[in-house]
């Protein structure tokens, strides 16, 4: 980076009508505000969807409630899982990616400013076009019709026979048009990173945020292609008399199962390792060390990418697959648990000996670090065949999953979002606030998904409307159902604080936290062009350069 340390102020604030914004915010193309769109489109999408897991809690709470019918519990569980892996997870780390990337790499802005929009109104329109079904599925005269097939849409409940009117199509709909912008920003990500790095800026000087996303992008490319072809054949069997899942008629089940987890098993990597990547730029900053082991974890991330494509059928032992096939994925599943250990390690070595501040960023991220090493642990429980046959499909395998995307990419996206929060706005959030929103959340995630492992191995399926007493489920899902209200008050924290900062919070000046990279090295917010001079870096810590330049990093390269 030039000696020129860029602090820049930022542009005076005009007073623009309301048209006049919602009109700037259609047309543009920067980066930055496309970036915060997606990622204030998937907080909404997130308050929706979690009164959704509020509701169905609620009906769990005790035995035989009647809080909501049947039908309207099957819509709530498939529009909550729907929502929160295609509307919530994907643009959050399309957000991330798309603000963050140029800013880390010395770039004016993505390599196809014009594509990168349409990724987010494909996205936008995906979502609203799943959640148009409540309105027009059956008829506009007949409201009400969600999608009921659960978020996996596994046949033959998706096919005509099972799923009359409207609702499935418009699932169908909704996430083909959503995976096409997926595919967009995963593509312009991948353009970006190659081809506009600053000077100096080295691939094996890139930060591991980027790095990670790198492979994140590559990895959305693969996998989508699988559930949209699935989803293209779906739509055939309903509108033009193909059989591809109808098994009366010599289609197969199983092979929708096939196509579906090509891409799902993937997808949660695909969330996963943005929230890796958030943890690798956050722990080092707040430990004040560099971070351990810079090479293994770029490998370990390649290596998560190379190893999930190869592991989907660990979610149909079930199914009758052969015993070569079982032995084949359990042993892949296994692998893949390696390099993710590798990860945790090279995390616990950068803590170690570190000195420690515990500003909100950081405590989410070791209430991550915990959480995700349970997940992981369930992962490999559930990876060995005999032991899937005995859990599978119950409430063991719920509490896996979202120990998994709750515990670990939700805690790592509250993460970024009070570490980044001040470079994004020019405020700084309230600490006090956002640590009254870690114990609440953190409390109500504990007593939400612990008792659901023991509820599973006690033989709760998963999916069900209610239960009767007597089976000893009752006082797990009591304290389950106690947990979604903790849950609440923590995310009620942090609107508050995201609202209340905006406007009164703490100026936070170019670099708040005194990191590392680049993206500290501009004002904040920063200006439309990121940099009056485009940087030139020397080491992995070009700020660190410019702060202490009589130790200056690239010497230990």
């Amino acid at each position: 980076m030039s000696t020129q340390e860029i602090a820049l102020s930022p542009p005076p604030e005009i007073s623009l009508p309301l048209t006049a914004r919602l009109h700037d915010l259609v047309l543009t193309v920067d980066h930055k505000k496309l970036g915060l769109m997606y990622i204030v489109t998937a907080l909404i999408f997130l308050v929706i969807a979690g009164l959704m897991a509020f509701t169905i809690r609620m009906q769990l709470l005790v035995p035989n409630n009647t809080l909501v019918p049947p039908d309207v519990f099957n819509r709530l569980f498939t529009m909550h899982g729907t929502t929160m892996v295609f509307f919530v997870g994907m643009p959050l780390i399309a957000g991330l990616m798309n603000y963050l990337v140029p800013l880390m790499i010395g770039a004016r802005d993505m390599a196809f400013p014009r594509l990168n929009a349409f990724g987010y109104w494909m996205t936008l329109f995906g979502g609203m076009l799943l959640y148009f079904s409540y309105l027009a599925a059956p008829g506009l005269a007949g409201a009400g019709s969600a999608p009921d097939v659960g978020w996996f849409a596994y046949a033959p409940l998706t096919g005509r026979a099972f799923s009359r009117g409207h609702s499935t199509d418009y699932w169908i709909l909704g996430l083909l048009v959503s995976g096409i912008g997926s595919s967009a920003s995963a593509l312009n990500v991948i353009v970006t990173i190659v081809t506009m790095r600053c000077k100096g800026m080295t691939f094996i000087r890139m930060p591991l945020f980027v790095w990670m996303v790198l492979v994140v992008s590559g990895m959305i490319l693969l996998a989508m292609p699988p559930l949209s072809a699935a989803q293209i054949m779906l739509l055939l069997d309903r509108f033009l008399g193909a059989h591809f899942f109808d098994t009366q008629a010599g289609g197969s089940a199983v092979l929708w199962q096939h196509f579906f987890w090509l891409f799902g098993h993937p997808e949660v990597y695909i969330l996963i390792i943005p929230a890796f990547a958030c943890a690798s730029e956050i722990i080092p900053v707040f430990s004040r060390k560099p971070i351990f082991g810079y090479p293994a974890m770029v490998a370990a991330t390649m290596l998560i990418g190379l190893i999930s494509v190869g592991v989907w059928a660990h979610h149909m032992f079930s199914v009758g697959m052969t015993a070569m096939s079982n032995t084949f994925f359990v042993a892949s599943t296994l692998l893949v648990g390696v390099p993710t250990g590798i990860k945790i390690f090279n995390w616990l070595g950068t803590l170690y000996g570190g000195q420690i501040s515990f500003e909100p960023p950081m405590v989410f991220c070791l209430g991550f670090l915990f959480q995700f090493l349970i997940a992981g642990l369930t992962g490999v429980m559930l990876g060995a065949a005999p032991f899937n046959w005995q859990l599978t499909d119950s409430y063991f395998v719920v509490a896996h999953f979202h120990y998994t995307l709750v515990g670990g990419f939700v805690f790592m996206i509250f993460a970024a979002i009070y570490y980044w929060y001040p470079k994004a706005t020019g405020r700084m959030l309230s600490k006090n606030l956002g640590l009254w929103h870690f114990w609440l959340f953190l409390i109500g995630f504990h007593l939400t998904f612990d008792p659901q492992h023991i509820a599973g191995i006690l033989g709760m399926p998963r999916r069900i409307y209610t239960y009767d007493p007597g089976r000893g489920w009752e006082i797990y899902n009591m304290i389950s159902s106690l947990g979604a209200f903790f849950q609440v008050l923590g995310v009620s924290c942090l609107v508050v604080n995201l609202l209340r900062s905006l406007r009164n919070g703490a100026i936070a000046g170019s670099d708040p936290w005194d990191a590392w990279t680049l993206e500290w090295s501009t004002s904040s917010p920063p200006p439309e062009y990121n940099f009056e001079t485009l940087p030139e870096v020397r080491s992995r810590r070009p700020l660190w350069d410019l702060k202490h330049p009589e130790d200056p990093d690239w010497k230990y390269e």
